[in-house]
């Protein structure tokens, strides 16, 4: 089985650096991950993968910096070939990112199952770019993986 873990920011690294060690103990399970680059800067991004002992990722997009909507636009634009690409069987998307929402987009766009980790944490403020992001990953995932019990009630309004 192909798993694809989409990360671009730095919470993201710390979870995925758990999913990492545990997909490490199975043989029949290819896991690589693709870093947007929304978090560019070496501090922000390389020294987490060095600190975590993650694999570094296969690609890195290098999107950088923008406006929601540049920074979005660019990396649905740079996503789309890799994932034709590399056809996972599954693509995990982790948190409320922007990264988190390209991700969501060209996953649906071309059928792929993906998987939500951090499902159905809310603010209610839709006016937050990133409650517009967990909101839209929540409903285009296969899989939702809830951290709290409240998450869980949210889903299931």
């Amino acid at each position: 089985m192909r798993v694809i873990s989409l990360v671009g920011a730095r919470p993201q690294f710390v979870k995925v650096a758990v999913i990492c060690r545990a997909v490490a103990k199975y043989d029949n399970i290819d896991h690589l991950i693709i870093h947007t680059g929304q978090h560019y800067d070496v501090r922000m991004s390389d020294v987490f993968f060095e600190q975590l002992e993650i694999t570094p990722p296969k690609y890195n997009l290098e999107v950088g910096s923008g406006s929601h909507g540049e920074q979005t636009g660019e990396m649905i634009k740079r996503l789309e070939p890799v994932l034709i690409t590399e056809r996972p069987d599954w693509l995990l998307l982790y948190g409320d990112t922007n990264s988190t929402l390209a991700g969501a987009v060209v996953g649906a766009k071309i059928n792929l199952r993906m998987a939500h980790v951090e499902a159905g944490l809310r603010s209610f403020n839709r006016r937050m770019p990133e409650e517009v992001n967990r909101v839209v990953a929540d409903h285009l995932a296969e899989r939702l993986f809830c951290p709290t019990a409240t998450a869980v009630d949210n889903l299931e309004r």
